[in-house]
């Protein structure tokens, strides 16, 4: 018989009579320290008791021990928590920003602080891909990849209400507007290292203003390239471009080719032309002073000085003549005549002829063709002398 049934009240776990009054709490107490004392080793009372017992006074006096040994260990469960060194702990307590806990062993107090774990080592990253209007006017489509971290875990948590999304908006708007300031030619093919960091460099600076707490660590541009539509005009001219480097290359090479040997000519005909100067210069130096020398000798023996200059001057007009002259003694019998001038002119290779200075031809010719007419008026005298000589002997 169940004891809430009728004729069931010595059944009532609480010891009431009766089923709807409440349990006797100073029974329930008596009851709990019974069974505490019986675990600290007291005992129950004997004889003809009632079944009540008493409380040893060791076992009243660690009951409360028993009591804070229980909380301090709960305590001590729930308060302890352990940040690995990748890991940086953001406290929180009571619902408000308290403080971030190095990586290491630490305490919180229960059900009032709370601690969430951030990990600010890990890189994520993410691809991007958008189509952009250049500087100069042309539509290019761009792949890029982004990796980035968290570097201020409380500013992750607490500053922005999503830092994932705020990155994907900052690095749309740094790409719109570095594509704005570039050409294309430097977004595809020049210059594209120095986009993707300038792409970075806006990116970062847009995320510290909205503190969101994240850091790009790189930017890459996987792709860069015209729209479909315009693909094949843009590859006949990046293969123009590419001709023209080309010829560019080569007239550059052609140029440190031949600009060093033309250098190198010019030098050696201004050393040519300082040694020319030079002898020249030397050379006229040393006629004055020879001059000056024939000076000094011609006022001291005119005579033979003017004698001397005579034989030398025609010694060196009739070494450059073919004509031969000879000086025949009147009354000498016939004159045979030798073709020397025709001796002369076949070994003219074995004649040596000094060398004449420019500007002297015209006058070398009138002091020849004078000389040689003197000549002539002298031999056609002495032909008479010799023909009136022989009239006379008949």
């Amino acid at each position: 018989m169940a004891w809430n049934e009728p004729g069931g009240d010595d059944r009532d776990p609480w010891g009431g009579g009766g089923r709807n009054q409440p349990p006797d709490l100073d029974e329930v107490v008596r009851k709990l320290q019974e069974k505490m004392s019986g675990l600290f080793g007291g005992r129950r009372g004997g004889g003809g008791g009632s079944g009540g017992g008493r409380i040893p006074a060791g076992g009243r006096r660690l009951v409360p021990l028993l009591v804070g040994v229980v909380i301090v260990a709960l305590l001590l469960i729930k308060g302890f928590y352990i940040v690995q060194p990748a890991e940086r702990g953001v406290v929180q307590r009571l619902g408000a920003f308290h403080s971030v806990t190095p990586p290491g062993p630490h305490l919180l107090i229960p059900f009032i602080d709370k601690v969430t774990v951030v990990n600010v080592d890990q890189v994520n990253k993410f691809g991007h891909r958008a189509q952009m209007l250049t500087k100069d006017e042309n539509i290019v489509d761009i792949t890029l990849t982004v990796q980035y971290r968290i570097q201020d875990a409380a500013a992750f948590l607490f500053r922005d209400s999503d830092p994932v999304k705020t990155i994907y908006n900052a690095v749309e708007s740094a790409l719109r507007e570095v594509s704005g300031k570039s050409t294309l030619d430097a977004i595809i093919t020049q210059n594209r290292s120095a986009v993707a960091a300038m792409v970075k460099q806006e990116t970062q600076r847009l995320l510290d203003f909205y503190q969101t707490g994240l850091m790009v660590t790189n930017v890459n541009i996987q792709d860069a390239k015209p729209p479909e539509e315009v693909k094949d005009a843009f590859d006949d001219a990046t293969r123009a471009m590419a001709d023209k480097e080309r010829v560019q290359n080569e007239a550059q090479a052609y140029a440190n080719d031949i600009v060093p040997r033309a250098r190198g000519a010019a030098a050696r005909r201004v050393e040519d032309a300082k040694a020319y100067m030079a002898r020249v210069v030397s050379e006229a130096k040393g006629e004055s002073k020879r001059f000056l020398e024939l000076y000094k000798a011609y006022r001291k023996a005119p005579e033979v000085t003017r004698q001397r200059l005579y034989l030398d001057t025609m010694q060196e007009v009739l070494s450059r003549t073919g004509k031969v002259i000879l000086d025949v003694k009147q009354g000498s019998g016939n004159l045979t005549l030798l073709p020397l001038d025709r001796l002369l002119g076949s070994n003219s290779a074995l004649v040596r002829r000094p060398q004449v200075l420019p500007g002297y031809e015209s006058l070398e010719a009138e002091s020849t063709a004078r000389k040689v007419k003197e000549s002539t008026a002298r031999e056609r005298e002495r032909r008479r002398n010799v023909e009136r000589a022989r009239r006379n002997r008949r």
